[in-house]
């Protein structure tokens, strides 16, 4: 038998990657040069790329957090062999490249959304579900093996102008009223006397449910936490593509075969289209750019005045995300281009860079020490899908966040892993009974329609009143 290494030659970082049009997500490239694979130092010990035929019960295509989540519970709560197949580095896509913020949602729907789509008992049966997700959440990060940084505070939904605030009270109410929440608002005095002294804010709503976290550390302990469930992690193995045999799923790597009983799909905003056909455009890849600032100085903190390190988002459309991390940086992120070919265009940059000026003037110009941008798994819906798209077949997908799957991914892995163990007959929502809805034409084309509703979006952010 030729020998293989047990880690391939890294590739180098692609930053103009594109989802749509690039064939796959390579092979064992390196990290996006984020803030988190800067500060969390050395990656946890993987078990190497394929390198030889293997069989297992469960094939996992990801290793990010919902991948390694359904590694984790798949293979402690159910007794499953499991392998995770990443085509490059653990956690290389959206979980090394996110924000690190826990916020009490799954998509990018709001309560009141929930209740105008499904009724006032499916909204709350959801609610429940994300509650449920967020203990599953807590109890996976408390765990000596993930050593993630946590903030708890809750978080803070900042009105970006005053217009949107009389829908945010709404919002707030119907939280409470409906659901038994506690959440309350915030005046812009109030916000800025004990919180955050963001200057476009006409006020706040607070959900107690918010924890920011360092987002590669968080991967690094999921994958430590999956190794000591019994579950294998394999960088450097991109599935090239897999038959059903008899019952058997062959899903072919450079270094071997895995024969699995079943295959979750955990790929997200990294979905190359040709994966498999149940997933070919029902994503819509957008880009989302984030940057890190040098470390504030002392006159810097009293005049941006945070006071909290929690999870902080404005009320925009194509919306920024942002916080204080505990080093005194500030990280922000936000809408980036439309294409990978355009990425690094930095034009984009300076948007963000503009974003962060508007929100603590104090900071205009300050020198960045990281910049980056990810691609997010937005659905049709707006909202994710735990689902098995055919009874008669045993595979599974995880996916469709919308940007808001550094809390849910936890529970949808572990509810992915129920659905592959038979256990998930009782899950009745619709996010567990219906497919990611098909976009209804080639991926490509709806880049036109986005680049009109981007304008669209920054006229009703930037320009309407309410």
């Amino acid at each position: 038998m030729p020998y293989r290494p047990k880690h391939w030659p890294k590739a180098s970082y692609d930053p103009k990657y594109d989802p749509i049009v690039d064939r796959g997500p390579g092979h064992n490239r390196d990290y996006a040069p984020t803030y988190w694979i800067g500060t969390a130092g050395a990656p946890p010990e993987d078990d190497g790329p394929i390198s030889d035929d293997i069989d297992v019960d469960l094939a996992i295509i990801g290793s990010g957090y919902t991948g390694l989540s359904c590694a984790i519970h798949a293979a402690r709560d159910h007794g499953l062999r499991t392998a995770v197949l990443e085509a490059n580095t653990v956690a290389w896509g959206c979980s090394t490249r996110n924000g690190g913020q826990a916020q009490f949602s799954a998509g990018r729907l709001k309560r009141s959304q929930w209740v105008q789509r499904w009724g006032e008992d499916t909204a709350k049966k959801l609610h429940a579900e994300i509650m449920e997700g967020f203990d599953v959440f807590r109890e996976l990060i408390a765990s000596d093996e993930v050593d993630c940084d946590p903030q708890e505070g809750g978080h803070y939904y900042i009105a970006h102008k005053p217009g949107v605030l009389p829908k945010l009270k709404q919002e707030c109410d119907l939280l409470n009223n409906m659901f038994g929440y506690r959440a309350r608002m915030f005046t812009r005095e109030e916000l800025h006397e004990q919180h955050v002294k963001d200057q476009e804010a006409g006020g706040a709503m607070w959900e107690p449910d918010g924890v920011c976290i360092h987002a590669a550390k968080l991967a690094f302990g999921y994958m430590k936490l999956a190794r000591k469930a019994g579950a294998t992690i394999h960088p450097g193995s991109p599935v090239l593509g897999w038959k059903n045999r008899n019952g058997v799923y062959h899903l072919t790597t450079p270094g071997g075969i895995v024969r699995a009983r079943s295959v979750a799909l955990a790929t997200a905003g990294y979905t190359p289209p040709g994966l498999d056909k149940r997933t070919s455009h029902r994503l819509m890849p957008i880009l989302s750019n984030s940057m890190v600032t040098r470390p504030l100085d002392a006159a810097e903190k009293e005049a941006c005045g945070f006071q909290t390190k929690s999870p902080l988002t404005d009320t925009r459309t194509l919306r920024h995300y942002y916080r204080f991390l505990p080093d005194d940086r500030v990280q922000i992120g936000g809408r980036s281009a439309i294409t990978g070919k355009d990425a690094e265009n930095p034009k984009h940059l300076d948007l963000l860079r503009t974003g962060l000026a508007r929100k603590f003037p104090a900071l205009e110009g300050i020198d960045l020490d990281y910049s980056w941008w990810g691609w997010v798994d937005v659905s049709h819906d707006m909202m994710p899908r735990i689902f098995q798209p055919d009874r008669s077949e045993s595979i599974f997908y995880a996916m469709g966040y919308g940007g808001n799957g550094v809390m849910y991914s936890a529970q949808a892995g572990r509810r992915m892993a129920q659905m592959v163990a038979g256990e998930g007959k009782d899950l009745d929502l619709p996010i567990f009974t219906s497919e990611l809805p098909s976009h209804g034409v080639l991926t490509p084309f709806r880049r036109l329609g986005q680049q009109m509703m981007y304008r669209w979006y920054w006229f009703n952010d930037e320009v309407r009143k309410a």
